[in-house]
């Protein structure tokens, strides 16, 4: 096998990785910043009834543990044709 078999899906893997964990600490600020902005307003009512729902830091926490997931895999495959190569 050649030096790209493994090669190309660990980097892959690593670049799938570091984009999850970016989307990760993305969501984090993301949902800091909403609770802020709210808490510091006198009208909590949004603030304490999560309404209207706003699914951009969970959605981004999602895509980034999907992320992760096939990061890994890459890099798992990655090292399997390493070895067995």
């Amino acid at each position: 096998m050649s030096e790209a078999d493994w090669f190309m899906p660990m980097v892959v893997g690593g670049i799938f990785i570091l984009l999850g964990l970016a989307g990760i600490l993305w969501s984090v600020r993301e949902q800091k910043s909403y609770d802020n902005r709210l808490a510091s307003r006198p009208d909590l009512r949004e603030f304490l009834e999560h309404w209207p729902a706003r699914p951009e830091p969970g959605a981004l926490k999602v895509g980034g543990w999907l992320a992760i997931v096939v990061g890994l895999v890459l890099l798992l495959l990655g090292a399997i044709f390493l070895i067995w190569g």
